[in-house]
């Protein structure tokens, strides 16, 4: 039995297709926990703003799939690009057809590394950033929701919705202008949808990480190393020095936060921005 009494429970993570990545440790989180989980990511490449090395391949998610069979729980694998309402309405229909509820949905799938200065940013990564980091999201709030209402109308109350946000959902940084403005509105859209959603016992929330060093993480390491004209060495060790708990995040961190949201324990928290960043960012 788990930590929060999850058992049974259905659990869909975007975004989760990626080895070592904050998707893949959440969904492992909830297999765990004992639920029945839903892997997906894009599944292959889909453009130069989507490549191979940006994504989940349809074979790392089923093997993270098998990952999460070992507990003991039903693991399902579906493609999806959150950019596609079409995909997402499936998304969540054949998480239905296979399991009968949508208990847990988090958003999680994001563009990270599309990295400009505001005043040199593209138009199309501009885009590119929006429509995953913010409508993709919007997209599995509105049909996750939709599910969820379904089951509450129909005796079984309550869901839980979780937006993965970041550090840049509270501050600036640059070269993150898109990303920032980007985890700023899923702070507000997860505020609008909790008060709309409250009523039937389903909470939102965002659990806002600070750095956490993934195959995504490792790239940003390096990409803003150099930008600030510091070895990589030395720029890890000023990250460190700017976190009360010394040291950089963990996917598993994370994964707590969310395993703890969707539990009872978590039952009467909503529209919440937590932070899980050791200290590094307080309000």
């Amino acid at each position: 039995m788990g930590m929060y009494q999850l058992e049974g429970k259905t659990a869909i993570v975007t975004g989760s297709g990626r080895a070592g990545g904050i998707g893949a440790a959440i969904i492992k989180r909830f297999a765990a926990e004992g639920c029945n989980v839903v892997v997906s990511d894009l599944g292959t490449s889909a453009g130069e703003n989507f490549p191979d090395s940006a994504i989940g391949s349809t074979q790392e998610m089923e093997r993270i799939a098998e990952e999460c069979r070992s507990y003991g729980v039903q693991a399902l694998t579906i493609p999806c690009d959150v950019r596609k309402e079409a995909d997402v309405t499936r998304l969540v229909e054949q998480a239905v057809k296979a399991f009968g509820t949508v208990d847990i949905f988090v958003n999680n799938a994001g563009v990270g590394y599309l990295m400009q200065l505001v005043t040199e940013m593209e138009e199309e990564k501009w885009s590119a950033v929006m429509d995953v980091n913010v409508k993709g999201y919007f997209f599995g709030i509105k049909h996750a929701g939709r599910q969820m209402i379904a089951q509450a109308e129909s005796g079984r109350r309550g869901g839980r919705i979780i937006n993965i946000g970041s550090q840049a959902s509270k501050s600036g940084f640059p070269f993150a202008a898109a990303y920032t403005a980007s985890k700023h509105a899923v702070v507000g859209l997860t505020r609008s949808a909790a008060i709309e959603l409250g009523k039937y016992g389903i909470t939102v929330n965002t659990v806002c990480p600070n750095h956490i060093t993934t195959g995504l993480g490792a790239w940003q390491n390096e990409f803003f190393a150099e930008k600030l004209g510091l070895t990589l060495e030395q720029y890890m060790a000023r990250m460190k020095a700017n976190i009360p708990l010394g040291r950089t995040g963990l996917t598993q961190d994370i994964a707590k936060a969310c395993a703890f949201l969707a539990s009872a324990e978590a039952e009467y928290i909503t529209g919440e921005a937590m932070n899980v960043s050791g200290g590094e960012e307080m309000h």
